[in-house]
């Protein structure tokens, strides 16, 4: 009898631990599905990487054009500055360019849309601090001050990434907290603003791509 009251007993503990684990899986299943709804999850690691080559050539061109030029100041009427301002044009292009290819074969193959209401925010959320730094950074060189360019648009293209980070992986916030905390020590040193540029976009990128590149393609 206590035989048989202890092996239903065992019987009814086993069935409430198998029904509490069916129970927390099926919580992870609809978290999982929120977040895939509420998250574009298709940014490409292999873009931030490439995107860093980009800035760490872009800045070895600007850094020979500034040294070749023939006074010690670049204004904003030389050919140099011409030259300098198509160079980050080309680099900003080329990035933007990489990270929507990279990103929509990403997509396709998680048989995800490219284009939903998720990546819509999350390029509205970063294009606002995006172009507002670079209005701000168009003043600055209307008036002159030059040594803030280079930590302005890092600590906007930080805000910006933080702005965007809701909507896709959190490591992109981590990536915006280092662009903006480099883009304040910048301000302090603004003779090596191009130093902290190449740092920030080039070195940094590489970084937090190679990262994401191994945590979420290359397990894909």
């Amino acid at each position: 009898m206590k035989t048989s009251k202890n092996k239903l007993t065992l019987y009814f503990k086993v069935l409430y631990m198998n029904s509490e684990e069916k129970y927390l899986n099926d919580i992870k299943d609809i978290r999982r599905i929120m977040d895939r709804s509420s998250q574009f999850l298709s940014l490409s690691g292999l873009s931030g990487i490439l995107a860093g080559i980009y800035a760490l050539i872009g800045a070895f061109v600007v850094h020979q054009l500034i040294k070749n030029h023939h006074s010690r100041y670049v204004y904003i009427e030389s050919n140099t500055f011409k030259l300098i301002l198509l160079t980050a044009l080309l680099v900003l292009i080329a990035s933007v360019l990489t990270a929507v290819l990279l990103s929509a074969r990403k997509a396709r193959k998680n048989g995800e849309m490219v284009w939903n209401s998720v990546s819509k925010r999350m390029a509205v959320n970063f294009i606002i601090p995006l172009l507002t730094g670079g209005l701000f950074s168009f003043l600055l060189i209307r008036h002159g001050y030059y040594g803030l360019i280079g930590p302005v648009t890092l600590i906007f293209y930080g805000l910006a990434c933080l702005n965007a980070s809701k909507y896709t992986i959190s490591d992109i916030r981590y990536l915006g907290l280092t662009e903006i905390l480099l883009g304040l020590i910048a301000v302090e040193y603004p003779g090596n603003s191009l130093y902290f540029w190449a740092v920030g976009f080039g070195f940094f990128h590489i970084l937090y791509g190679s990262v994401m590149y191994i945590k979420y393609d290359r397990q894909k």
